[in-house]
């Protein structure tokens, strides 16, 4: 069965939309937009990610792989008294370290959650775009209404749900 998008031009319907049709008991799946739309993931129930579990993860791996490189390139293959620091430990010269460490794991950080958000978005080169609508990526909003999760209405009741709170184009994709 397909899914029903409602068209909205502009981002306050869409807040108002979204709030009737929870409010009547309809599960709104998605909603796509030009642009962030401030409060509407609370308003349709959706789930927080788990992204932030993700970049500490990358943090600590830039941290261990920049703990091992200092270690193996300025202690064990190649000591050099560089400054009057010693060379024969990492804890002895573990302050010295601190700023490459810092910064290698922010850009491990930061590139780990570029790739991330790429693959959870599923954008790639010759990937074609999942927007129901083209005007999504302009200047309108759409909602996203699956069928199979509000078994309690049929499609001419969130039809006219949708054209009710503010739709001005209501389609089947």
């Amino acid at each position: 069965m397909s899914k029903i998008y409602g068209l909205y031009n502009d981002d306050d319907l869409l807040v108002s939309g979204a709030k009737e049709l929870v409010s009547k008991g309809v599960f709104v799946e998605d909603v796509f937009s030009p642009f962030p739309v401030h409060g509407i993931e609370k308003i349709i129930g959706m789930k927080w990610t788990n992204l932030a579990i993700a970049a500490f993860i990358y943090g600590c791996l830039g941290l261990s792989v920049a703990l091992a490189g200092l270690w193996f390139f300025m202690i064990k293959d190649w000591p050099m008294d560089i400054g009057g620091k010693p060379n024969w430990t990492l804890y002895h010269n573990l302050p010295a370290f601190i700023p490459v460490c810092f910064e290698f794991t922010v850009f491990c950080t930061a590139h780990g959650m570029a790739l991330t958000y790429f693959l959870r978005n599923w954008l790639f080169p010759g990937v074609t775009a999942r927007n129901p609508h083209p005007k999504t990526t302009d200047d309108h909003f759409a909602i996203e209404i699956d069928p199979k999760h509000n078994d309690k209405f049929n499609l001419d009741e969130i039809t006219s749900m949708l054209k009710s709170s503010g739709a001005i184009e209501v389609f089947q994709k």
